[in-house]
């Protein structure tokens, strides 16, 4: 894992050029799971709006975790971004976050989808997706329905221990309780078409080449797919069609990027006006345009088409750090149902 900048060494300069109070207010330093090339245009744009520079470290959120914890009160970081609510969830626990205090952000983003210590600033929907020559709509119309004995063989899933599914299991916990969960996941591993492999991409490329009939993924993989105009990608997306998971019950399940002020933070004023500028109107425009998933703040303009062309839909209310709670939970139930 290797820093985009080297944070000391631009710390050092900043300060000896600018002194300790002003490199104190123009230094924001971003430990980033966000692996997304489109996020270059909004944290340029955070810094054009408020001559603050971003020193950013990518890497995987384990390992950033990880880092954060190993590196105590002399952590330079002063925000960790990532996608995941139980991912957000994990760094919570282990007292990495200090108190989120913001009107801005209590005004903007819904109490469901913020916590005392960290909020979301984007959401992705997960959703299931069929094979039009394999099934029909009314066979797979929610998440439940993937553990009908009429679909053996006919699933493909990527692992159980990946975030996105421990999220939606956490979910399912909430709404169903765990012993339920716990057949619907053993349902689920008895009709995999394959053992699970690949990401959710994978997945929809399997479906639609007849490898297994139906999946379930994040909407902004196939928002991508749509907005590509590679031949392969479009004959993939023309062997497909999506279903809104549980419309009848208790909704489709939604989650988030979100991110939060680390306890240790140096530049706590840089750090929360990074955090409200995710909130504003011109972040989250970009979050939906150049990411393909929905901004948080209902004022927030969506321009793009692939997200538009898939409907609209009655998203779970669940509050984001209920989820989030239970997916060690879900972790376990999915250990036991044999789902690796």
């Amino acid at each position: 894992m290797r820093p985009t900048l080297t944070l000391l060494a631009v710390l050092t300069a900043s300060a000896l050029a600018a002194g300790p109070v002003a490199a104190q207010e123009s230094v924001l330093n971003l430990y980033s799971a966000r692996h997304y090339q489109t996020d270059e245009a909004l944290y340029t744009n955070f810094t054009r709006a408020t001559g603050i520079r971003i020193n950013r470290l990518d890497g995987k959120e384990d390992e950033l975790v990880e880092r954060i914890r190993n590196e105590g009160a002399a952590s330079p970081a002063d925000v960790l971004i990532t996608v995941d609510a139980s991912r957000l969830e994990v760094a919570d626990r282990m007292g990495l976050f200090q108190p989120l205090h913001s009107q801005v952000l209590e005004a903007r983003v819904p109490a469901a989808l913020r916590t005392a210590h960290w909020a979301a600033f984007s959401t992705r929907a997960r959703v299931i997706v069929y094979n039009k020559a394999a099934l029909k709509a009314e066979q797979v119309p929610s998440y439940e329905s993937l553990a009908d004995p009429r679909l053996k063989g006919q699933v493909c899933m990527r692992s159980g221990g990946h975030p996105y599914n421990l999220s939606l299991g956490g979910a399912m916990i909430a709404h169903a309780g765990e012993a339920a969960t716990e057949a619907w996941a053993r349902g689920l591993v008895a009709n995999f078409a394959r053992p699970p492999r690949g990401g959710d991409t994978d997945q929809l490329k399997s479906v639609a080449a007849g490898e297994c009939g139906v999946t379930i993924s994040n909407t902004y993989y196939l928002a991508r797919l749509m907005r590509s105009s590679a031949p392969a990608d479009q004959a993939t997306m023309r062997s497909l069609a999506v279903v809104w998971p549980n419309q009848a019950t208790w909704g489709t399940h939604v989650n988030v990027s979100g991110a939060g002020i680390l306890e240790h933070a140096p530049h706590k004023a840089a750090a929360l006006r990074f955090l409200e500028y995710l909130a504003s109107d011109e972040a989250q425009g970009y979050f939906a345009n150049g990411n393909n998933e929905w901004p948080v703040v209902r004022t927030a303009v969506v321009r793009n088409p692939a997200l538009e062309s898939l409907g609209s839909f009655r998203a779970d209310t669940l509050a984001i750090g209920e989820l989030a709670k239970n997916a060690a939970t879900a972790q376990k139930v999915y250990d036991r149902a044999g789902w690796k």
